[in-house]
């Protein structure tokens, strides 16, 4: 594969002709998030609830079945026939290195990736590392396998020292790697968040961010002078106005544009009604966006590193959500915008390919999906009808404000932060032995029976995402060709 390399607001490969990388992320693999996987909480916990509740082999057995059977050669494949050129990968960093044992690296964590870059290779498929759960915490949410809601990574040392040395180990393993298009350092970023997340009017630690950047572009460019690194705006990918100008050769950088008129109406805290995100709109916002700015400041590529959609039971409703997300990547079109889109497998969310509702995995853990919808747990889903408890939850949060009596409490806000503490935090805890007692009793060839529901075989492209997905593909093939 040609080696990649930033020329100006382009990636290019050797020749000097553009390359536009663009796809989809795999995300539920080696960062296995709970929408994507319908478990509650956090991957670590998770883990260290089945292997209670089924001994170290077992649970062992269950983590790389499903690991095998989530993104394969055939999920290469298929990717690759979309016309994407390049995938994303999101890591957990407890892939690679344990909290007990810092700075010693886990050889198995390390294949099972190789493994993968190899074969995507072999397809003319681009790799994106992308260290989405950090040490220490980069971000008080569930994706960075955050079950305190503490972002700790930005004040501790330590915490820092072991992110900087994973991410020389992967220098070292992928230097001269043509394959890996680059490193996208650090997943969704949220400084100034020590306590958690208390707010959405965020002030970011800009001195904290930009002497991370610097510290570890410096240590990775002192075993890999040549690959891509990828840096993302604070506060998950939106906010640029501190970030330092480029600071190091074959620099890219990431936003995450996640639209509310591709989720539907209301979706989220003062975003407004659906139907005021259409074209216009939906174009004057990236216009205006601190990510565009800067890249426009600075003559930089800009990635769009995530965005999506999501499906919905009702034709109409997924209907237009799809065609929202068809304007966005329109605009993508128009001004050159690398992109990987949010995600490429899920049980039904937002994937490019769904889970059979009928599969054995989902009827296995059909109690705790509809436990987790009953108690509205992944409460991010704000799209969706608000259940009694979760109005119960909105109800303490107005009590809990009506006594502070402080006007710097925005009620709506506060709703959506408690709701997520308390459901999406402290009760899918509190789920997750349930989850691991869907699995009892189960011998090995069961268990692999059950997790084969991921298998490509085993599910459906969401038909009208895909032919969505292609066209853009094609046509952002068609401009750099031009």
């Amino acid at each position: 594969m040609d080696p990649l390399s930033v020329n100006g607001r382009h990636i290019v490969g050797q020749s000097g002709r553009r390359v536009l990388l663009r796809g989809t992320c795999i995300g539920g693999w080696m960062n296995l998030e709970n929408f994507i996987l319908g478990f509650p909480g956090s991957e670590e916990a998770l883990r260290c609830r089945m292997t209670e509740a089924h001994g170290e082999r077992t649970a062992a057995f269950f983590f790389d079945r499903l690991l095998d059977y989530v993104f394969a050669e055939e999920d290469i494949d298929f990717i690759r026939s979309c016309g994407a050129t390049a995938i994303r990968i999101p890591i957990n960093y407890r892939h690679f290195e344990s909290d007990a044992a810092p700075f010693r690296y886990v050889e198995k964590g390390f294949d099972r990736l190789a493994q993968i870059v190899e074969r995507c290779s072999a397809h003319g498929l681009y790799v994106i590392l992308d260290l989405h759960a950090c040490q220490g915490w980069q971000n008080p949410d569930w994706h960075s396998d955050n079950a305190s809601q503490l972002s700790l990574l930005w004040y501790d040392r330590l915490y820092q020292d072991r992110f900087v040395g994973l991410w020389e180990e992967l220098a070292r393993r992928y230097t001269g790697n043509a394959a890996v298009a680059g490193y996208d350092l650090i997943n969704e970023p949220v400084t100034n968040a020590r306590w958690g997340r208390r707010a959405y009017h965020h002030a970011p630690d800009w001195q904290a961010l930009n002497a991370l950047y610097r510290r570890t572009v410096a240590a990775i460019r002192r075993i890999d002078p040549d690959h891509i690194i990828i840096l993302e705006g604070d506060y998950y990918g939106s906010r640029f106005d501190g970030l330092e100008p480029p600071f190091s050769e074959n620099l890219v950088y990431s936003f995450h544009d996640y639209r509310p008129a591709c989720f539907g109406a209301g979706a989220g805290p003062g975003m407004g009604d659906r139907e005021e995100w259409g074209l216009a709109n939906q174009r004057e916002s990236f216009l205006s966006s601190e990510a565009h700015l800067f890249a426009e400041r600075h003559l930089v590529p800009l990635f769009a590193g995530e965005f999506g959609a999501a499906t919905s039971e009702s034709s109409e409703e997924t209907a237009f959500r799809l065609r929202a997300l068809g304007d966005q990547m329109g605009i993508f079109d128009e001004f050159g915008i690398h992109w990987t889109s949010w995600t490429y497998k899920d049980i039904g969310v937002m994937g490019w390919v769904q889970l059979l509702p009928n599969t054995s995995y989902l009827e296995t853990i059909r109690p705790v999906t509809r436990l987790k919808q009953d108690l509205a747990v992944d409460s991010w889903m704000t799209w969706l009808a608000p259940t009694p408890v979760k109005m119960k939850v909105f109800e303490l949060a107005d009590m809990i404000e009506g006594a502070l009596a402080d006007e710097a409490i925005q009620t709506e806000e506060y709703r959506a932060l408690l709701a997520q503490a308390v459901l999406s935090g402290y009760v899918a805890l509190l789920m997750q032995p349930a989850y691991a007692s869907c699995f009892g009793g189960l011998s090995e060839d069961r268990l692999d029976h059950v997790l084969r529901s991921f298998a490509l075989s085993q599910c459906r492209p969401h038909g009208q995402m895909i032919e969505l997905v292609k066209k853009h593909l094609n046509s952002g093939r068609a401009s750099v060709g031009k």
